[in-house]
């Protein structure tokens, strides 16, 4: 049987998408001193020797091995960099391999890498003449593609945990901080006119009421070349009437709920939630610092802490926090997250006489993500103010809701009706559906254009304050 159009693949283009993936990754991985090779950043997740070790052995394992019944190409290493880790405390979390795993040398891992490399670039080439189903062989492709996709994103947050000492800051480094197009004001509390960086939107803090509608959920598989498991099968769900936050919170938003004690409170927290508060000692989000406690002596008040340096804490940017801190503040607005169909009623929802056919690709409309639409596909180190790409808002007017950070909703992660595993990966989504994890959409400054499509779901615990996540509230 012949495969349908959409599993037809220009070899050419996949493989130019594999070699630049594997550049943009060993460029991360050069921005690390190796004197942190063997660090953890963030103990929650393996040393960073691993994932230089992972991404290659992925690709390995799911699209040659598991996609078109080939050979491996190093099965000791493929072994021990196979899985990450996903532990619900430090305590846990010890390498699928072992705590006394001994980790090879940069030079081996690289050497690894490059006959990995050389091997997926052939398997391109010789796809036709495999054995497996061309969908299987597709699912593999495209599994391979876009998982080193997402640990790039992974690593630039872990990146952001190691001290400045510790990277080699890129040439022309520079952070987007002042006044959105649309004009601004002060924030109600600090600054001075002749700081631009305390500047908001001019819109900051409105609301825009969402009608009762559709949503549809998941994507119809004959209409994806690709998708993960997760995002199958489409469904429609009604939505009531509701309305939304236009920008996401900002660091001066969130500013007002520490100084308020919302720290400290613990009626604003789930008991489990409260009891991480207090394990951990927390008192502010993890991207910032308090006066102080930078290292850089000049910054005074509070600081984020950012990916090459600290900077005085940019009140329009949108504020990065676990799911927890974010349903904290919520709930002190008197409001709370979104569902994953209210965020999809507001993103991709439209106005309409008619009942069918009403949504749209991307909030913006069906043209392709570009540079005007979001702070996304790594266009830049940092966020940016909230409401800076105007021409990505949705049909209602939201702003920003693919880009310049993930979005939180108050859904556990769990499989859609028709579920079932993906044979290139079939752990990927199943291992998370334990009623643990939150689903997130959107997308961050981090996020590969390829991982922008409407049915693309991310997920995290809610109490997993690293990654580049921010919220807006509904009610």
């Amino acid at each position: 049987m012949e495969p349908s159009p959409t599993l037809v693949i220009d070899r050419s283009s996949a493989i130019d998408w594999y070699l630049r993936n594997r550049a943009r990754s060993r460029a991360i991985f050069d921005l690390i001193d190796p004197s942190a090779y063997y660090s953890r950043p963030i103990a929650l997740r393996n040393p960073i020797v691993f994932y230089e070790g992972h991404l290659p052995a992925f690709s390995i394992i799911s699209f040659i091995k598991r996609g078109l019944g080939g050979q491996s190409v190093d099965p000791r290493l493929e072994k021990l960099f196979e899985r990450g880790i996903d532990p619900d405390s430090e305590d846990a979390a010890v390498p699928r391999s072992g705590a006394q795993t001994q980790w090879p040398s940069r030079d081996e891992v690289l050497a690894f890498a490059e006959r990995a490399d050389e091997a997926v670039v052939q398997a391109l080439d010789d796809m036709d003449g495999a054995n497996q189903p061309a969908a299987q062989r597709v699912e593999a492709l495209y599994t391979a593609l876009e998982h080193e996709a997402m640990h790039q994103e992974t690593l630039l947050y872990m990146w952001h945990r190691l001290p400045h000492d510790q990277k080699r800051k890129p040439a022309g480094v520079s952070y987007e901080t002042g006044l959105p197009p649309e004009g601004g004001h002060l924030p109600p509390r600090g600054g001075s006119h002749e700081n631009p960086d305390l500047w908001l939107p001019a819109s900051a803090g409105r609301t825009v009421r969402i009608p009762a509608g559709t949503a549809t959920l998941g994507a119809e598989r004959e209409r994806l070349t690709f998708g993960w498991d997760n995002e199958f099968d489409a469904h429609r769900i009604d939505v009531p009437a509701f309305d939304i936050d236009v920008h996401n919170v900002t660091n001066a938003d969130f500013l007002a709920f520490v100084e308020a004690g919302g720290y400290r409170d613990s009626s604003l927290w789930s008991p489990e939630n409260w009891a991480w508060l207090q394990k951990e000692k927390l008192e502010h989000p993890t991207f910032w610092l308090p006066e102080r406690a930078s290292a850089d002596p000049r910054l005074e008040g509070w600081v984020w802490h950012g990916m090459f340096e600290d900077i005085p804490l940019p009140a329009a940017w949108p504020v990065y926090v676990s799911q927890a801190e974010a349903s904290a503040y919520a709930k002190w607005k008197g409001r709370r997250l979104p569902t994953e169909a209210e965020f999809h009623r507001a993103a991709f929802g439209a106005p309409s006489e008619s009942a069918s056919d009403t949504e749209r690709e991307y909030p913006w409309g069906s043209a392709a993500p570009e540079e005007q639409h979001g702070n996304f596909d790594f266009q830049a180190w940092e966020p940016v103010p909230a409401g800076s790409r105007p021409a990505g808002a949705s049909a209602w007017g939201v702003h920003d809701l693919v880009g310049n950070g993930w979005e939180w909703t108050s859904t556990i992660f769990a499989p859609f009706p028709g579920f079932s595993p993906m044979a290139s990966y079939p752990e990927y989504s199943a291992d998370f559906f334990d009623g643990q994890h939150y689903v997130m959409k959107g997308g961050s400054s981090g996020t590969a254009r390829e991982l922008l499509r409407r049915s693309f779901r991310n997920w995290f615990r809610p109490n997993y304050p690293f990654v580049y996540a921010g919220f807006r509230t509904v009610r």
